[in-house]
């Protein structure tokens, strides 16, 4: 899922600090489960601005929603009345949320209120850590399900450099040498032959490094225009 952060409190102040009417919106998927813009952090903020600006002699109306999914239009189409009434749309929702609010709504000003990280899981109560680059060309099925590109500091393809030791990265005593954590799962499976592969120099171009990127499905667009 996606992992964010909410900016601090003086942060998302200077960011609606020319408007009257500010809505704040929250978001029902990845940013709630990882506690950072779901419904209840929509509105602490919200009551939290509400205060400071009340304190700061600078009072603003400030009311919060949250939709499902910011990232789709027909959940954003539900809010469209309460976007019209207000001069800036505080968005908590991650980086994408921000941007499909802006483009849905050309004639609002939108905002964020979260720093968006990185693509993670939950490993316990309140730790979250980055598993995915979405680099667009996965090679899990050769790595035992341990990301290189994401885990490994340098992103190396054919095993690990000279600065890991003791199965720890050179960065970090805390952070797992991502190839020492291939080299266990895949000696745990019977499947070091694997490593005898050199991997080709990564085509990063279906990555970020080649522009924004677009997926077309085309069975899906010709079953839309059946219906």
């Amino acid at each position: 899922m996606i992992i964010a952060e909410q900016k601090s409190l003086e942060e998302l102040k200077t960011l609606i600090a020319d408007s009257e009417k500010v809505l704040v919106i929250g978001c029902g998927t990845c940013v709630t489960v990882c506690f950072a813009g779901g419904a209840r952090e929509a509105a602490i903020s919200a009551a939290s601005l509400r205060m400071a600006t009340k304190l700061d002699g600078n009072n603003k109306q400030i009311t919060d929603v949250t939709v499902q999914r910011q990232c789709e239009w027909e959940y954003l189409d539900q809010i469209a009345e309460q976007v019209a009434e207000v001069d800036v749309v505080l968005s908590l929702g991650c980086g994408i949320g921000v941007q499909a609010i802006a483009e849905h709504f050309p004639d609002s000003w939108v905002v964020p209120g979260l720093n968006t990280s990185f693509l993670g899981i939950p490993i316990e109560q309140g730790v979250w850590e980055e598993r995915c680059a979405a680099c667009g060309d996965c090679i899990l099925g050769l790595t035992g399900g341990i990301c290189p590109i994401a885990r490994c500091s340098k992103s190396l393809l054919n095993g690990p450099c000279g600065g890991s030791e003791a199965g720890h990265c050179e960065i970090d005593p805390e952070v797992p040498c991502a190839w020492q954590l291939i080299y266990d799962r895949l000696e745990s499976k019977n499947k070091l032959h694997v490593l005898l592969d050199l991997q080709p120099p990564k085509n990063w171009s279906t990555s970020r490094d080649g522009g924004p990127r677009k997926i077309v499905r085309e069975d899906l667009r010709l079953l839309e225009e059946e219906e």
